[in-house]
């Protein structure tokens, strides 16, 4: 039977050695050299970056100005300048008239032009409603204009005719042979005011501007009260009340249907305040 070698003293004591030491490993400290480096901003290094943040942000402030001042002065030259202008649209003005209310004559430069400013500037002219700016750069500018259209004439209260428009504007002098209905109110009313259809009275160019063709070449008055009530005055001479500028498209299908299908005598006075209940007053009431 063969028997194991005996291992030697120094093996036994080595062996005996590591079983101690086994399982009791701890982990490895690590020294202060080999540790992640750890930046420490001193007073005078934090003073340093807030004078190079500062540095740096007035120096884009100072670049952004001069780009802007270099930009504005370039575009300020002659050759930005409005050399060449074309106006369309105008009928009741000169191209000199809106020129001179434009200053657009004096070349001004074209980035300082705005539609709004333009529009503006020609409020002087009644005819003109709107405008529409397109600029051509370098140096052109096309102004279309855009006028109101009379709805009616009336007197002032000098007896001098004007045109009228939609909003019962007074638009300028007109003939006396101008073929619109003519705008009535009261001689109070006509007396008192420079201009008598800019308020309540308004309704009756509200009314001559909505009149069907079925009948508004018959219409030769439009009779308006201080309250805004409104009555037509036909050709026939017939009379019809309106009552407020309100329901008009059946107020209009009524006067139509009663002027095709009903006898009237001269005087009468047909109330189509409820268009579907009319009401006659006159002769031929009686």
């Amino acid at each position: 039977m063969s028997r194991r070698p005996l291992a030697s003293t120094t093996e036994r004591v080595t062996t005996r050695e590591k079983k101690r030491t086994r399982g009791r490993e701890r982990p490895k400290l690590t020294s202060a050299s080999e540790r992640e480096p750890v930046t420490v901003l001193t007073p005078r290094r934090r003073r340093r970056r807030r004078v190079l943040a500062i540095v740096i942000v007035a120096g884009a402030a100072l670049l952004a100005t001069t780009v802007y001042v270099t930009g504005q002065w370039l575009l300020h030259q002659s050759i930005f300048r409005v050399q060449h202008v074309t106006v369309t649209g105008e009928h009741h003005e000169t191209l000199a008239q809106i020129l001179s209310a434009t200053h657009l004559g004096a070349h001004p430069a074209l980035i300082d032009l705005s539609q709004a400013k333009l529009q503006h500037d020609l409020t002087m002219y009644p005819w003109i409603r709107s405008v529409a700016l397109i600029k051509r750069w370098p140096n052109s500018v096309q102004l279309a204009v855009h006028e109101v259209s009379a709805v009616a004439v009336a007197y002032d209260q000098h007896h001098v005719l004007h045109y009228v428009g939609t909003d019962g504007r007074d638009l300028s002098v007109a003939p006396k042979n101008a073929n619109f209905p003519t705008l009535v109110t009261s001689p109070a009313t006509l007396g008192a005011k420079s201009w008598p259809y800019a308020g309540p009275e308004s309704a009756a160019a509200l009314v001559a501007s909505q009149l069907p063709e079925a009948f508004s070449p018959q219409v030769r008055q439009i009779i308006v009260d201080a309250r805004g009530d409104v009555t037509l005055q036909l050709t026939t001479p017939i009379k019809f009340y309106l009552g407020p500028a309100t329901d008009l498209n059946a107020k209009f299908v009524a006067v139509a249907s009663a002027i095709a299908h009903a006898t009237f005598a001269a005087g009468d006075l047909v109330d189509v305040t409820t268009p579907g209940e009319l009401s006659v007053s006159g002769p031929s009431s009686s």
